[in-house]
């Protein structure tokens, strides 16, 4: 039986829940700043005399600085520690938010919202961590708090933000997060140890019986290999990994930035001179905040060439340096390179809304609702509030039912609210309603990505995975904001107010920014179900403390057991172990004197785990396949019951081979 073995999925420890209560409260906190902000884009707008394509850069410079960090973050987070990074990251941001305070123009505003970006790097740690802590069948609960608590963040940001900026300013809104940072900080540094395992072991070393006595003797031998084990897993692998473990990608990082700056700021200037304005300022003085006319084109050509430029550089770089800031070979990983696009949509479709939906509302009818901020924010709110709700939900309903269908299922879910709102968007409670819709989608999407990447992604280098996850997620955030100014920019109406010509984006603008995340999602369907359609690969390298070794008495006595069956063959397994074959199918491999892998059909399966002769597969608990933790000699005779099992099924069943 293996119903105490640790990964069978029991009861998740109390230190786990500490950090995931902590961690989502760094989540809170961060959401709570941004979606504070806002409701302030248009008086940001009106305040510093900008254009809407230049407003975009209050939410793309932070996403910017964001998307090159977090992989930066990731490295660093594996080479040095997860908590000693984070701590960093969070001085970094608490900077960031007391700076932008006092902000007295727009070129000010930017590099405190840079600095705030840094702080967006600390998620792809939270999510490392939240994996080191849970059981891997119970990792989308952990996950989905952090995210419900992220659109908690976006609740109270949103409830308490238009309060504030309509009867205090929009500095205020940053002086708010400051107290919040610094606890926060020290929180962290207080309890979260998750850097401080060999001192745990160090103390259980002092603490074993003092004797001399065989026993004793063992265990402490024991501890002293798993600490010899954490350390060369922590130091030796990434060396032999990368090449070498301290090396940071500069070149690269320079490289990336360069080219998402450089296709943003075409974006940003890829617009008629003629239709040039925005934000309530007059038309000439917005034709001056962006270049206008001709200026503009030659803009365009310019930064489209260096962008173009620059992303060869990136991928020339990175395919030669030693030790990549981002590893292509995740991204060609046919399980996570759907699952990190989804990632990418859901990004895109949720900063669409923020950057449009406060302009329509508190824009001057016709087109606009011409509403207060206080009025603007209780339109998005349902969006967040659902997210509140969802988050832990679709953890939830993701533990239960697997990854696949309500990733399916979201993608669908976000596919209709956008399209509704390219036709239904004339009133405050159909654009409500069609943002809760759109948020179910995006919190079932987001987790059953986010789920499917973290049961796909090597252990060993989980940092750098889940910055490059992070990093695409930003990607398409930073678009959205640029793609839909753009719109808003190209698409005007103009108004006299007061005396004064004013211009403002009009309906068609509008459609073609939800047009555009419609056609987005619709591609995330069809992702969806290439992921569904895709099996995920057998197995990956495991830890020392999981591979095992050969030539042992175990080992041997299910070796020469399984082969004695008629038509059984062996080879080297290429992770490890040994594999065995029969009628040249897979029955199943053993990592040495530690695991056996083996694969079942749906039904085999199910009745193993639920009888306890076997666990999911510890790596990909959503397979086929099976997995069976070796501990004596006593699990020989059962390790031989499922491989016998195998070869019954598989020898009765011939082996069809396809017509060429």
């Amino acid at each position: 039986m293996q119903t105490s073995i640790p990964f069978s999925g029991k009861k998740i420890p109390l230190s786990a829940w500490k950090v995931v209560a902590i961690l989502s409260s760094v989540a809170t906190m961060v959401m709570y700043a941004e979606t504070m902000l806002v409701p302030a884009i248009p008086g940001l707008i009106r305040d510093f005399s900008i254009s809407y394509n230049t407003s975009s850069w209050i939410l793309t410079t932070y996403l910017l600085t964001g998307a090159v960090m977090t992989p930066i973050v990731g490295k660093l987070s594996d080479i040095y520690g997860k908590k000693k990074i984070l701590l960093i990251i969070m001085i970094f941001y608490t900077a960031g938010v007391s700076i932008a305070g006092f902000s007295s123009n727009l070129y000010f505003m930017l590099i405190a919202r840079g600095l705030q970006g840094i702080g967006m790097s600390m998620f792809p740690i939270a999510f490392s961590i939240v994996r080191a802590q849970f059981p891997r069948e119970k990792m989308a609960i952990g996950q989905g708090i952090i995210t419900s608590m992220y659109a908690g963040g976006a609740v109270i940001g949103l409830s308490i933000g238009g309060f504030i900026i309509q009867n205090y300013g929009w500095h205020s809104t940053f002086f708010t997060i400051i107290p919040i940072a610094i606890g926060l900080l020290f929180t962290i540094s207080r309890f979260i140890h998750v850097d401080d395992d060999e001192i745990v072991e160090q103390k259980q070393e002092q603490k074993l019986p003092q004797n001399k006595d065989a026993q004793s003797t063992g265990n402490i031998e024991s501890i002293k290999e798993k600490r010899k084990n954490r350390r060369i897993t922590r130091y030796t692998e990434p060396e032999i990994r990368n090449g070498a473990s301290t090396t940071i990608d500069v070149k690269g990082a320079i490289t990336l930035a360069v080219a998402i700056t450089s296709f943003l700021l075409v974006l940003t200037f890829l617009q008629t001179g003629s239709s040039s304005g925005g934000g309530g300022g007059d038309i000439n003085n917005n034709i001056n905040s962006i270049g206008g006319g001709s200026n503009s084109t030659i803009l365009v050509i310019c930064f489209l060439v260096l962008g173009i430029v620059s992303l060869a550089l990136f991928i020339v770089i990175e395919k030669r340096t030693t030790s990549p800031l981002v590893d292509f070979s995740l991204i060609s990983n046919m399980r996570m390179l759907p699952a990190n696009i989804i990632i990418m949509i859901v990004g895109f479709s949720m900063f669409m809304v923020f950057q449009t939906i406060p302009i329509l509302m508190e824009n001057p009818p016709p087109v606009g609702f011409g509403e207060d901020t206080i009025n603007a924010t209780k339109v998005i709110l349902p969006f967040a509030l659902v997210l509140l709700v969802f988050g832990p939900a679709s953890g939830l309903i993701i533990s239960k039912l697997g990854s696949m269908k309500p990733l399916i299922i979201g993608t669908i879910v976000i596919s209709i609210a956008l399209f509704s709102l390219v036709l239904f968007h004339s009133t405050k409670l159909l654009i409500s309603t069609n943002l809760g819709i759109l948020s179910v989608g995006l919190s079932l999407a987001n987790v059953g990505a986010q789920n499917v990447i973290m049961l796909a992604m090597p252990r060993q280098n989980s940092g750098i995975s889940l910055g490059l996850t992070t990093l695409l997620r930003i990607i398409g955030s930073s678009i959205s904001p640029a793609v839909a100014a753009m719109f808003m920019q190209e698409h005007q109406y103009t108004i006299n107010i007061q005396g004064r010509i004013q211009s403002f984006p009009s309906s068609e603008a509008y459609i073609l920014i939800f047009l555009t995340a419609t056609i987005l999602s619709i591609i995330s369907i069809f992702l969806a179900v290439l992921l569904f359609r895709t099996r995920p690969p057998k197995c990956q390298n495991h830890f020392p403390e999981e591979q095992g070794s050969m030539n042992k008495a175990i080992t041997e006595n299910i070796k020469q057991e399984i082969l004695s069956w008629p038509g059984v063959t062996s080879n080297p397994y290429r992770f490890g172990g040994i594999e065995f074959r029969v009628n040249k199918r897979d029955m199943g491999h053993v990592h040495g004197d530690k695991l056996a892998d083996l694969p079942f059909p749906s039904t085999i399966r199910k009745g193993l785990i639920a009888s306890g002769k076997a666990l999911p597969h510890i790596i990909y608990p959503e397979s086929m396949w099976v997995s069976y933790f070796i501990k004596s000699e006593e699990d020989i005779s059962q390790i031989v019951d499922l491989f016998r099992l195998q070869y019954d099924r598989l020898k009765a069943k011939p082996l069809i081979i396809p017509p060429k």
